[in-house]
């Protein structure tokens, strides 16, 4: 996990740019990168070309001697600055022996015989990406044919955006905040996405069948009417793709860690992780690991209803477990860096990003610079408590894509960012690409929370539950959801709105729309975080990049016709849905 700033289209047709304007340049993409030497404190590098300018911040998590980047090919004419995690690179290293000699071992360096292989057998670069098994953003120079291709993973775990200068150039950047000041206009680069520089606009490489409900409603059950399972081949494939993704993303040459709320999500990625941890897998087993024990972290309030249900589940599970506790005060202090780190004025994100950021920043000083994480869940497998009222199977699904079509705005922006805030990469095996098609293209009806004889109503994400319900205390494997802004302290929450009551007068809200006439704060607790914003961030462009959108207990806007009780509600704690959060339902 990196950082990058790049600017390209810098000559006017055919004709070259002065080299005085170049230079200017130059230093003003560095002056930018610097924004962001956060998320890369370990390197800078800098390349200068014909028409492109690019510079990297390199948090070195594999390959920490020799993969500086940008990357430079083996002819030394293609330069690649890529910011996350190739999980897949040694089998695309296999595919080029003897085609492609590697200058480093960093596993972003695969992307670049790709490049050259597809560009030169009829630029399929959707092909291309699709090749690709992990989280990114990158940027790739062709000197030789003087064009550009520029990436996005396929949710979006990895921030990046694109932003137009007076002169007309082309910058893109893995965080607002080196755009800010330098470009007119800014915009989030779209997920699962490319641009080549010879197209006229992005391309969406990533589709699915799963996207609709047709593809998957009449896909192999799990249980019946019932709930008593009929096909426990379909629980099977669920733990077994996700334990793959697991594996796959313990690539590391730096020691790494475990986030451990005490919730389903947070204890199943521990669990596995554990059950791998004690060898490296890139040397299939044969050496020890980098931590000879698995270091685990919980954040919250002293007491608080994940740090109890974490120290449980660590317990169990045999890690190293460390507690880190934070005060409303020290909470409330943080927000104005938490703001300027997250890049957003969203309630939920600011709400849940701070404990994380505080988290962030204890790991990094125990030498951590690696963490899994347990985002996604929720969106897959329809873990939020809302989801209880879905009037039926095909609702629940089209609900889901929604969600999963919005991760980049909301838990992979707060994860990625908080965390990176300090230096700290998080990775997040339920986004991994393969296990998302297995969780999506289940059949919807073994996701829902079906009536059962009992009368009760089966608890939400029962059949990931079901599938590790033996790593896991019982007591942990069926406790119902806490959203993380939620389990971290109730407190937390209660005191952000009642200090946002105060401090925002009625007169300075009634004329919300006058002070931001872009996406105008629908509540008190808003508005404090967008004068946060605003101040660090203040042109429209940068106000237009975050999302607006009326929801209950984090759903859509769509979602809110689900419940007539909903449609006058904007609260986004889980704690908002009466009859659901605190009922005892059993498996």
């Amino acid at each position: 996990m990196c950082g990058f700033v790049g600017v390209f289209d810098l000559s006017s047709g055919s004709k070259p740019i002065a080299e005085g304007l170049k230079e200017q340049l130059r230093e003003e993409v560095l002056a930018m990168s610097k924004k962001i030497r956060h998320r890369g404190p370990d390197w800078s590098g800098v390349y200068t070309g014909k028409n492109a300018i690019l510079s990297h911040e390199r948090l070195s998590i594999v390959d920490p001697l020799s993969g500086k980047q940008p990357l430079v090919s083996d002819d030394g004419k293609i330069i690649l600055a890529a910011n996350g995690e190739i999980y897949n690179h040694m089998e695309i290293r296999k595919k080029f022996e003897g085609k492609y000699s590697f200058q480093t071992g960093s596993d972003c360096e695969s992307i670049i015989p790709l490049y050259k292989k597809y560009r030169d057998e009829g630029k399929d670069f959707t092909k291309m990406i699709e090749e690709l098994s992990g989280i990114f953003a990158f940027a790739l120079y062709d000197s030789e044919n003087d064009v550009y291709l520029i990436a996005r993973d396929e949710i979006g775990v990895i921030p990046l955006y694109q932003g137009w200068d007076k002169g007309g150039h082309y910058y893109v950047a893995s965080e607002l905040k080196a755009l800010e000041g330098q470009c007119m206009t800014i915009e989030e680069f779209p997920n699962g996405s490319y641009f080549y520089s010879k197209d006229q606009k992005p391309v969406k490489w990533y589709h699915r069948d799963w996207e609709s409900f047709d593809a998957v409603k009449n896909n192999p059950k799990a249980t019946d009417e019932k709930g008593e399972i009929i096909n426990p081949s379909v629980i099977e494939k669920v733990k077994d793709s996700l334990e793959n993704a697991v594996k796959a993303q313990l690539m590391s040459d730096v020691p790494y860690g475990v986030l451990l709320s005490g919730g389903l999500d947070s204890s199943i990625i521990a669990a596995i992780t554990q059950k791998f941890s004690k060898k490296r897998v890139e040397s299939d087993s044969k050496e020890a690991a980098w931590w000879p024990q698995l270091h685990s972290f919980a954040v919250g309030l002293e007491g608080s209803p994940d740090l109890v249900a974490a120290k449980k589940a660590a317990e169990y599970i045999g890690t190293v477990h460390h507690e880190v506790h934070f005060t409303i005060q020290e909470a409330l202090d943080a927000l104005p860096d938490v703001i300027y780190h997250i890049e957003t004025y969203d309630i939920t994100t600011v709400r849940a990003s701070t404990p994380m950021y505080l988290l962030a920043r204890v790991i990094k000083s125990m030498g951590i610079k690696m963490v899994l994480s347990g985002e996604g869940s929720d969106e897959l497998f329809g873990g939020y408590l809302y989801f209880h009222k879905a009037p039926d199977a095909q609702e629940f699904h089209e609900e889901l894509v929604r969600k999963m079509s919005k991760l980049h705005l909301y838990d992979c922006l707060r994860a990625n960012k908080s965390l990176m805030a300090w230096g700290v990469e998080g990775r997040v095996p339920f986004l991994d690409k393969d296990f998302i098609d297995v969780a999506m293209r289940l059949n919807p009806c073994d996701k829902m929370n079906i009536r059962l004889p009992d009368g009760k109503q089966r608890i939400e994400k029962w059949i990931l539950r079901k599938a590790f319900e033996e790593l896991l205390p019982e007591n942990i494997a069926w406790r119902q959801k806490e959203q993380f802004s939620d389990g971290v302290g109730y407190n937390w929450i209660d005191t952000l709105k009642k200090m946002t009551e105060e401090k925002v007068s009625d007169a300075e809200f009634e004329r919300r729309e006058n002070r931001f006439p872009v996406n105008p704060p629908k509540t008190k607790e808003e508005y404090y975080y967008r004068e946060i914003y605003s101040r660090l961030f203040p042109s429209d462009s940068a106000a237009k990049v975050v999302p607006h959108e009326a929801g209950v207990a984090c759903s859509t806007a769509k979602a809110l016709e689900w419940d007539e009780a909903w449609k006058n509600m904007d609260e986004p704690s889980g704690r908002a849905i009466s009859g659901v959060h605190d009922d005892a339902y059993k498996k």
